[in-house]
């Protein structure tokens, strides 16, 4: 693999990954604020089903892009300020993805797996699902910020 290869790699997982996370947080935000416990479990199944199938591969592609990336250029990940800064963000991220936002999403799926042919929508479903809507803005914060890094490369 060229550098240029795993350099394209990398910007394909970013694009995927951090596109899916807006894309999907804007959706659901009206998906939401329509009330009709149709399209809001509709879109809570469709949040689930992105995550594993872009958001799950970005970050994976991003992640084997960077480091491959690193690896051929002989960067040093541990000494370029820059790529420390890039992968703690990216690492901030992750952290408030796997540990708030997932679990969140688990619980509004099983909840909207109960109304999502009818009925009525939880207030313990409007709760997690606002929780997740801005911790997610938090979560996209690092994210946005890393790719800002990898251009720039601050020293």
């Amino acid at each position: 693999m060229t550098y240029e290869v795993a350099k394209f790699i990398h910007i394909v997982g970013i694009v995927v990954l951090v596109g899916n996370v807006t894309a999907s947080a804007m959706w659901k935000f009206f998906a939401d604020r329509s009330g009709d416990p149709v399209i809001v479990g509709f879109s809570q199944r469709l949040v689930t089903i992105t995550d594993w199938s872009l958001t799950f591969w970005g970050v994976i592609l991003t992640v084997i892009g960077g480091y491959s990336a690193a690896a051929i250029g002989q960067m040093n990940l541990l000494s370029d300020r820059w790529l420390v800064l890039g992968q703690a963000l990216f690492l901030v991220s992750g952290v408030m993805w796997v540990g708030i936002l997932v679990p969140l999403q688990i619980r509004m799926a099983r909840m909207a797996r109960q109304f999502k042919n009818g009925g009525s929508i939880p207030d313990g479903y409007r709760v997690a699902s606002r929780a997740w809507l801005v911790v997610g803005v938090a979560a996209t914060v690092p994210l946005v910020a890393a790719m800002w890094v990898m251009v720039m490369k601050p020293t």
